[in-house]
């Protein structure tokens, strides 16, 4: 039975599925002819390249100066930067001392790739990852407090964002998940996910794991974006999720959610064609943004 939770903005074109894989789709991850045997074996390299950190933690570049202030924001709190990137905003050129550079599509080859791709299998590289979006700056007093509850965490616990929601989220499945604007995971959770079928990528229905057409039909009632499945393990599975509580996170998202003057690049109706490192240095001047959260000597 198909999948009526599904992206509603999907295509079925090899180019399409090949560009969505790379997102964090598993349908097109299928279509694009990829398998999990062979991101075991790229993952191996993530393995390498992490071997001896402790609190390593991704910051995405799709803009150099961006990237920049997130990383000497995480190096405060005595974490590890490791840098991934999009293929389109090309490898960072600007890193700090004791920052870690992967390129997670060595080994894929994929035209797009999200942070969500190697965040599905935290499990095969690391034992504890913290990640958040390229457009988040938090307040140093905020962002310590929240290094703190990752320093603090358990082994099969996960911590992520709940997104603000009206008052009608409590009463649908539809639009209940974690979302990955901010988080940190462990390995043993990601495996339990992975296990269940319940991890970072959409729409998770569609997972491997999933065992029958019965339950992939129970999961389609359920938030079909990134982060439905995490909320999905832990109703069903009893997985250990904590949510973020500070409202104080959403002040530093430099986003398009609810900003009626936000310019998209090459977007055409289709979220996942954005070209996330146009659109942030086009809507927002970073040193308003330092500014605005007290990081200006971070610049």
């Amino acid at each position: 039975m198909p999948d009526t939770s599904a992206d509603p903005t999907g295509e079925s074109t090899p180019s399409a599925s090949l560009n969505k894989a790379g997102i964090g789709n598993w349908p097109a991850f299928r279509a694009a002819g990829l398998d999990i045997p062979r991101v075991e074996e790229v993952a191996k390299g993530w393995t390498k390249a992490l071997s001896g950190v402790s609190r390593p933690w991704l910051c995405w570049k799709v803009d150099d100066d961006w990237c920049l202030v997130q990383q000497r924001l995480v190096q405060s709190v005595g974490w590890t930067p490791v840098i991934g990137y999009d293929p389109r905003a090309g490898a960072p050129k600007k890193v700090i001392d004791g920052a870690i550079v992967i390129d997670f599509n060595d080994g894929l080859g994929l035209p797009i790739l999200y942070p969500h791709f190697p965040l599905e299998f935290v499990f095969r590289f690391t034992d504890k990852l913290a990640f958040w979006h390229s457009d988040l700056l938090l307040p140093k007093e905020v962002m310590k407090q929240v290094a703190t509850e990752f320093n603090n965490m358990k082994q099969g616990q996960t911590i992520a964002t709940r997104p603000e929601r009206g008052f009608s989220y409590m009463f649908t499945n539809r639009r209940k998940r974690y979302w990955e604007l901010l988080g940190c995971t462990t390995r043993l959770a990601s495996a339990k996910q992975f296990e269940a079928g319940c991890g970072w990528w959409r729409p998770f229905s569609q997972h491997p794991n999933c065992p029958n057409e019965q339950e992939r039909l129970k999961r389609s009632h359920y938030h079909w974006d990134h982060g439905g499945g995490i909320y999905y393990w832990q109703k069903f599975f009893g997985g250990d999720v904590t949510p973020l509580t500070d409202r104080r996170i959403f002040e530093g998202h430099f986003t398009k959610i609810g900003n009626k003057n936000y310019k998209r690049q090459f977007a055409l109706g289709e979220n996942w064609r954005r070209l996330m490192s146009a659109e942030l240095v086009n809507n927002f001047d970073l040193k308003a943004a330092c500014a605005k959260v007290g990081l200006s000597d971070l610049l």
